[in-house]
């Protein structure tokens, strides 16, 4: 019988792959401070500095299932190299832009690095022993929000004291370093699934997200109920329910129509959705409260970067949050800290609600929220995978990443519209209006716990076999 070569240690690998998913995760947020200071510079109006933000959405939601299925076809360590080779290429162009069009283009391509979380997650299934899958998968899952936690800060003290250039530079080096040290030391998976590019069905696809995002992103501009905010997302869903047929009769589908009917999909689904609601609301709700002049019903009066740290703490609580959720999660299942995060979150949100008249308020239950969101984020992947077949975990968890993007996109624009219904007559936010913003996130958090309390209990489903691998690296 044939030695089998070593496999490097799973925590070098992890390592690696937490690189790549930093990177991704931090340019979710590090470009929101430097929007002002972009848009003066380019001279854009407000509808185009808006797309630097909708274009990394609609790329990294069309392109994150996609590149998931393609690694489950043709090799997940070649698929996050190239991801991640897209998402380098894109900051360099965003760095070197002196125009906007360029720099819509420059940051579609950094989405396109959305598929590093599908791919790491598959990679971490095939190559991890099966006691250290659950965790692995948390570390990275709880990443999301620790990128996007310490995006905010980060990306303004660059955009005050540095320039804005320096936050795709970052950026770049991240996507470079991530790339290379992908293609050096992550072992490629044995796992496969043959098949055929389903690209009908990704054009197809790519349409519905279009009209959904394009309209959730603008509908506070356009007004809720607008015809053309209502007619992009009713034409976007319809074009989701035509993909949804496509796939259905097609041999060799984009996107399992099965697999994502599956109860306990579908329902882990819904739940990332609100988790991701209430977290990406409170990352515009919190700077801006902390932003607003004293003297008003509310507001600190601090600065950009001061504003953006206050959400810090919370986000690199996370890092020691997704390991517990992991062990929890090994030993009983990912239900438990699904449902224990939510209802954290809930008290984190609640609080925020009724007390944030002063920072170190803002900081503490901003850390009590993340605290939950990090059980949270650990445990949602984990369900993904352990409700669906090894061969389609790219697929499937690309899927439930457009969830969290579709989530975060309608918390931060709900949040919005809430603010700026309650504007008083001297033009700033009234405390209502971040009260009750602040309370939505909650009931979002609420409706998620219900959905997690009646998830069915899976064990994990199609494992490759895995030993502990030696410490010695070798390709």
């Amino acid at each position: 019988m044939p030695h089998a070569p070593d496999r490097q240690h799973h925590n070098r690998t992890l390592l690696i792959l937490g690189i790549g998913a930093l990177a991704y995760s931090l340019a979710q947020t590090t470009v929101v401070p430097a929007l002002a200071s972009i848009q003066a510079e380019f001279g854009a109006s407000t509808t185009g500095i808006t797309w630097m933000v909708t274009g990394y959405f609609l790329a990294a939601s069309i392109a994150t299932p996609v590149m998931g299925r393609l690694g489950d076809m043709f090799g997940k360590e070649r698929f996050l190299a190239i991801s991640l080779v897209a998402f380098a290429a894109g900051s360099v162009v965003c760095a070197l832009s002196d125009s906007l069009a360029p720099m819509v283009v420059g940051r579609a391509l950094q989405g396109i690095g959305g598929g590093v979380f599908p791919l790491s997650f598959g990679i971490v299934r095939d190559e991890f022993p099966r006691n250290r899958v659950a965790t692995g998968i948390a570390m990275l899952g709880a990443i999301a929000g620790i990128g996007g936690a310490i995006g905010l800060p980060l990306g303004g003290f660059l955009a005050e004291h540095a320039g804005y250039e320096w936050i795709f530079w970052i950026s770049a080096a991240m996507g470079a370093i991530a790339t290379v040290t992908t293609i050096r030391f992550v072992p490629e998976s044995p796992v496969r699934t043959p098949g055929r590019v389903d690209l009908v069905g990704a054009t197809i696809m790519g349409v519905g997200l279009t009209g959904v995002l394009i309209a959730i992103s603008r509908a506070n501009d356009w007004g809720w109920g607008s015809t053309t905010t209502i007619g992009l997302i009713a034409g976007g869903l319809a074009v989701l329910a035509v993909f949804a047929a496509y796939e259905r009769r097609h041999a060799q589908p984009l996107i399992n129509m099965a697999t994502l009917s599956r109860r306990a999909v579908l329902m882990t689904n819904l739940a990332t959705l609100l988790v991701g609601f209430g977290l990406f609301g409170t990352f515009i709700l919190v700077p801006q409260l902390a932003e607003l002049p004293k003297g008003g019903e509310v507001g600190l009066g601090l600065s950009p970067t001061e504003a953006g740290l206050l959400l810090a703490p919370g986000g690199l609580l996370m890092l020691f949050v997704a390991p517990v959720a992991g062990r929890i999660g090994e030993r009983r299942g990912s239900k438990l800290p699904l449902v224990v995060g939510c209802l954290v979150a809930i008290v984190g949100l609640g609080g925020l609600a009724l007390w944030h008249d002063r920072a170190l308020q803002l900081i503490a239950w901003s850390m009590v929220l993340n605290i939950g969101v990090g059980f949270a984020f650990a445990a949602l992947p984990n369900l993904i995978v352990d409700a669906v077949d090894g061969h389609e975990t790219g697929e499937a968890t690309g899927v439930n990443t457009i969830f969290r993007n579709i989530g975060g996109s309608l918390g931060s624009q709900v949040s919005a519209a809430i603010l700026t219904a309650s504007v008083l007559a001297s033009g700033m936010p009234s405390d209502a209006g971040f009260r009750n913003a602040f309370l939505v996130g909650a009931a979002g958090a609420g409706v998620a716990a219900l959905i997690a309390l009646v998830l069915p209990r899976h064990e994990r489903r199609g494992e490759a076999p895995a030993a502990e691998p030696a410490p010695a690296s070798t390709r």
